[in-house]
Order: structure tokens, then C-alpha cells, then sequence
């Protein structure tokens, strides 16, 4: 089936299966880029360029990326649709038809972004891209025109945000050709980099010598950006950040898919849960900070600290013992879950062993009721829950302060389990149960182009 100019919905399902992506979800896919494709035809005459950029899950490794710390995250099978075709001007138009949302603005360093709005994050990477490669273009920066749809929960902790930043600064970046230019070359060879620097773009800090504005407004990491670009199929991914590296990779194991419990508590990153969001990672930078003013040394964060010399992870500890309470508990949290917790879900996952695969998600699920503060009684409720029903591992993950759970059951089992869970968590939190979703998937594949005119 085709529709608009140089797009084909079969091939795109195509690539989506080679990559790994389930055969009902990629059919999916290829329906919502089939609408998004006749929305894109009464507005553009260019060749149309496809992608899919999914959500993910963050396993284990709370809140440690911005630490340099190292977490397990896997790819969505859920994420956005993306359809884009170049404009001949420096505006960029982007519509999602299904909730009939548009916004327009241009690619221009001074943009001011609507903080609190969908758009600051579209507008916050077209003001970066403006500001980033300005002249390692042969000519101005083109816009494009670009319709989008997800099949993501909002404000559910499966980091909608950071998709929707990848997927814009793929579309834009792809009609500029971006990746042929010095500039961008000097800085980003490899997707690892491109995550690292798109986790600058939305914190608003600089990426080697691409100077930094202020972002969205939160103080975050690269790790959904590294999960969303960097995943691999039926795969949990293990990786460090700052820089951003991959470590190991283990395959889910066999007959196992996530049911995700969606609370209804929104995971906002606006407003005052942004502070409660930037406080976690400003307790961290605190017990950096305390480290150097203890040792007298430079380490720029939690990690580097950590890693300074064979010894260094006892001395922190003890440093950290005479810190203020709040700081010493996020220090130590940061410490079990970098260096205990998530290399050790590794190891049992390579080793089968999925009893102690979900007792360390039930030590990182106490972290973060006790140390980190930011679950809520939903979220709590629903990992308890997920593991009275037999689920072989399950903890909340992303912002916290609403969001999501992950449960690790069995294929075969999953229907049953979802149905009882989605049931007792509506006799507990009926006022939250309306806004409450469970989806089950795979462990996905990476972002994507599905379609691209040939240069």
C-alpha cells in the first residue's frame, strides 16, 4: 500500500519485523503511518520520509544517568509514528491529527519555547539545531513539515518526552542532512554520541564544543535517549553514562514479555513536580560536591568518583556517612543501584536465574520507596501486587511521582495476569482506575527510518 510520495506502509511494517518488532504491532504501525501519510498529502508536495521512534522501559538504575551511573532499559514496542517532508523555508509545521494538535514556528536560534506546552519540546530542539549548525550547512537550515501520532501512555513514565525529542531532531536533521556536515561529524559519531547529545538538548547543557541553552527545563540525563536510539530486540541493554557507553546486553529471558501497569497518576515534569523531578538529580550533584570538598579532588559527578581509584567506592561510602541525611541516602542509593544492583540483574539474567533477577528488582523497588521518595501508594500497590500474582520481577521506573510499573510474567500467562491485575487495582484506586492503562511488550527495537528519498 502506498499513499503519499515515496512511502510504502508494507515496506515500512517490513522493517519493522526485520528489526524485531512484533507482526501486530508493526501492522499497527503501519496503519497509523498510513493516516499519518493522507494527513501529510493536503500540506506537502515532497518526498515523505517515515520513522519510528519507540518508548522505553527503564529496568533497573534509577535515576543514575545524570550521575554518570549505569541502568538496564529496553526499547517500547509502543512509540511515536513519524511522517515528515522537507519545506523549501526555514518553518517547521507539526501536527498529531488525532488529537488535532499544530504548532508552527521556525528554525531560529532565539525561539522561545512555551514552557508547560507540548511544543517546548519540538521548539526546544529546532532553537538547538539553530544554534548548533548555523554554518556547516551549504546553505540556510530547511524545515519540514511533520505529522505524528503515538501509541505511548502520556505522562506515564515511558518517556514520551524524550521520543518526541528524537523523533523531531530526526526528521529535521535528516532533511538538513546533518550528519554530513563538520560540525555535527566533530561531535557525534555514533548513535551512543547522538544520545548523549539529545540528553544535552533537553537538560540545556553543552556537548563537547556545541554550546548549551536552557533546554526543557529538566535537569535529567541521556538514558531514555540512549534506550530509545541505542535498544536492541528481545534485549535489555546495559549502559554508562557520561559518556554514554554500552556495557553488555542480556536477552529477556524465554517466554517472558513486559506488562506494563499504567497508574493514571501523570508523571509530569512541569510545574512543582519538575522541582520534586530536579531535586533528585541536585541531591546527587550534593554528594558529589561533598565528595570534593572532603578529598579536595576534581571528579566531576557520582561515577567518576566512584571509579577513581580500586578503593574508591569505600571511601565514598565513608565520606558520604558525613554528609547531611538527605544527601548520604541518595548517595547511597546511586552507589547500590550503579554498582550492585544493576550489574548484578546482568549476571543473573546471562545465568538464567530469574528468581534473583526479580529479588534485586524488589531491593531496587524498596530503594525507591525509601531513599529516592518517588513512588506514590498507586505505584506501590501495583508493584506488590504485580509480585503476589506471580510475576517473576516487577518495579516502577522513570520520573516517579505517578507513572508506571513493569511486570516480567509469561507469555502464556500474560492475558490472565493483566486481567487480574488491571481488576484489583481498580477496587483499590477506583478514582484512578479510568485513567489507568496495561499494555503488554516485547522488548523492542531501536528508533528507525522506514523510509528516506535516496540523495
Amino acid at each position: 500500500m502506498k499513499s503519499l510520495k515515496g512511502m510504502d506502509m508494507d515496506a515500512a511494517a517490513e522493517s519493522l519485523t526485520q528489526a524485531g518488532m512484533s507482526q501486530v504491532e508493526a501492522d499497527r504501525k503501519s496503519g497509523l503511518l498510513g493516516v499519518l501519510s493522507n494527513t501529510l498529502a493536503s500540506l506537502s508536495g515532497g518526498e515523505a520520509r517515515a520513522y519510528f521512534v519507540p518508548g522505553r522501559i527503564e529496568v533497573l538504575g534509577k535515576h543514575v544517568d545524570y550521575a554518570g551511573g549505569r541502568s538496564l532499559t529496553c526499547a517500547t514496542e509502543q512509540g511515536f509514528c513519524v511522517v515528515a517532508s522537507p519545506r523549501d523555508d526555514q518553518g517547521v509545521r507539526i501536527i498529531e491529527p488525532k488529537r488535532q494538535l499544530e504548532a508552527s514556528f521556525p528554525l531560529d536560534p532565539e525561539l522561545e519555547p512555551c514552557a508547560g506546552d507540548w511544543t517546548n519540546y519540538p521548539m526546544t530542539v529546532c532553537r538547538r539545531i539553530a544554534r548548533n549548525f548555523p554554518r556547516s550547512l551549504p546553505g540556510k537550515l530547511r524545515g519540514c513539515d511533520i505529522a505524528f501520532t503515538s501509541d505511548l501512555p502520556q505522562a506515564a513514565g515511558l518517556s514520551s518526552s524524550s521520543a518526541m525529542i528524537v523523533a523531531v531532531f530526526m526528521a529535521i536533521a535528516d532533511v538538513n542532512a546533518l550528519d554530513q556536515h563538520p560540525d555535527y561529524n566533530a561531535q557525534i559519531k555514533t548513535d551512543l554520541d547522538l544520545a548523549g547529545y539529545l540528553g544535552a538538548v533537553e537538560n540545556g547543557l553543552g556537548y563537547g564544543s556545541l554550546p548549551g541553552d536552557r533546554g526543557v527545563g529538566t535537569l535529567g540525563g541521556s538514558q531514555d535517549h540512549t534506550a530509545i536510539l541505542c535498544a536492541q530486540a528481545n534485549a535489555l541493554s546495559r549502559f554508562s553514562y557520561l559518556p554514554v557507553q554500552l556495557e553488555s546486553r542480556a536477552t529477556v529471558t524465554r517466554g517472558h514479555v513486559f506488562v506494563i501497569g499504567v497508574s493514571g497518576v501523570h508523571a509530569q515534569k512541569t510545574g512543582n513536580a519538575q522541582g520534586q523531578y530536579n531535586r533528585a538529580s541536585e541531591l546527587a550533584s550534593e554528594a558529589a560536591e561533598f565528595w570534593r570538598s572532603k578529598t579536595g579532588r576534581d571528579d566531576p559527578h557520582l561515577a567518576a568518583a566512584a571509579d577513581s581509584s580500586p578503593g574508591a567506592i569505600a571511601r565514598l561510602r565513608s565520606v558520604l556517612d558525613e554528609a547531611p541525611e538527605a544527601v548520604r541516602r541518595r548517595g547511597e542509593l546511586f552507589l547500590d543501584e550503579t554498582y550492585r544492583i544493576v550489574p548484578g540483574a546482568c549476571e543473573a539474567l546471562l545465568a538464567g536465574d530469574v528468581a534473583a533477577f526479580g529479588e534485586l528488582a524488589d531491593q531496587s523497588q524498596h530503594g525507591a520507596e525509601t531513599s529516592l521518595g518517588n513512588q506514590v501508594p498507586q505505584t506501590v500497590f501495583l508493584a506488590r501486587r504485580a509480585r503476589e500474582l506471580g510475576a517473576a520481577a516487577a518495579s516502577a521506573f522513570g520520573a516517579g511521582f505517578g507513572g508506571s510499573v513493569w511486570a516480567l510474567v509469561s507469555q502464556d500467562d500474560a492475558d490472565r495476569f493483566t486481567e487480574r491485575w488491571a481488576d484489583d487495582y481498580q477496587k483499590a484506586f477506583p478514582q484512578e482506575a479510568p485513567s489507568a492503562a496495561f499494555i503488554s511488550t516485547h522488548a523492542g527495537p531501536a528508533a528507525m527510518r522506514l523510509s528516506r528519498p535516496a540523495r
